[in-house]
């Protein structure tokens, strides 16, 4: 792709974010500081994509037909199906905004259903279904233990945690959603955050803790993870890069040239775990602001062990498919 392609999905993307009124204004928050913080990278100046999406002075119909090349139309439209679908389903506005968006691409309904039907099946992935497990090791003889940030006592009452297994299970899941984040395709992008949202709901559970998607939902964005912008970041950075895409139908298997991804989705996924262990091992007693401050912290620190990892990371990366990206995420 061309940086004119580049723009023109980005902006497309930004229309999807901004198509649902509903939005919080947290999330659009997010949004601005996205744009912002990917103002520099490549020919794109997101912060002008951004300002033209808010005062509509970008049109689907000229966005469009700027891409004519049939493969970037479709991963297009598959970026703007995982904005709509990044926290967990689409409504009315959005689900229009897409049937007017494939017209405007020239795509048909029926090529592109088995795309949305597995963006879907992502969205709608169920909460309490195990995070799959990744067999986890010490990067080198060198690297010491895994740190467990200061928690609270749990209240009287409340189940005995193993916090070896904790510690385990917090790391194994960054792993994954770090080889995720290594993977071109589209779907696996998406399908980073219900695993994040799975891991919260499990740490929940073991403290004893009954959660639904709502709250889980609620508890990653008030430590500041939005749904929808974390999909645009990762997603952005990706296409600014000149890795998102696919070749022959399947995912790409060249991730040694993906190694500058940020890292971000093994360092937010640690922190969410560590944050969710402490905040529900506290009896939920942390405040909103505690919370936020927490989770910049462990974000740091998960940034620092997230090159140490790296090796296990890549390894895992190239065992994945889409067939195993969509069984992981509905539990099988």
């Amino acid at each position: 792709m061309n940086p004119q392609d580049s723009r023109s999905i980005v902006s497309l993307c930004l229309m999807a974010a901004f198509v649902d009124g509903e939005k919080h204004d947290r999330e659009r928050e997010e949004v601005r500081r996205i744009a912002e913080g990917l103002a520099q990278a490549g020919d794109i100046h997101l912060p002008t994509l951004y300002q033209d999406v808010l005062m509509k002075r970008s049109s689907m119909a000229a966005l469009a037909s700027s891409l004519p090349d049939s493969e970037v139309r479709q991963l297009a439209y598959e970026m703007a199906v995982c904005v709509c679908d990044a926290d967990g389903g689409q409504s009315d506005a959005e689900r229009a905004f897409l049937r007017e968006l494939r017209e405007a691409l020239g795509l048909s309904a029926g090529e592109m259903r088995a795309f949305d039907e597995a963006a879907e099946a992502i969205a709608q992935a169920p909460i309490d279904a195990p995070v799959p497990a990744v067999v986890a090791r010490p990067a080198t003889a060198a690297v010491p233990a895994m740190p467990a940030p200061n928690l609270e006592a749990a209240p009287g009452g409340r189940p005995a945690i193993d916090e070896a297994a904790m510690d385990a299970r917090i790391l194994n899941a960054a792993i994954l959603n770090g080889a995720l984040e290594l993977l071109p395709e589209s779907l696996s992008t998406l399908a980073i955050i219900p695993l994040q949202m799975r891991l919260v709901y499990g740490i929940g559970k073991a403290h004893g803790y009954e959660l639904d998607s709502g709250h889980v939902k609620d508890f990653l964005a008030t430590v500041g993870v939005g749904l929808t912008s974390q999909y645009l970041e990762q997603a952005g950075r990706k296409l600014i890069g000149g890795l998102l895409g696919k070749m022959g139908g399947g995912l790409l298997r060249g991730v040694g040239r993906q190694a500058v991804s940020s890292g971000m989705s093994f360092a937010t996924t640690y922190a969410l775990g560590h944050v969710a262990r402490r905040y529900y091992g506290g009896g939920r007693q942390l405040s909103t602001q505690m919370l936020k401050d927490s989770f910049a912290g462990i974000v740091q620190q998960g940034q620092q062990l997230q090159g140490r990892y790296l090796p296990q990371i890549q390894e895992k990366a190239r065992t994945l498919d889409t067939a195993q990206v969509m069984a992981m995420v509905r539990g099988r």
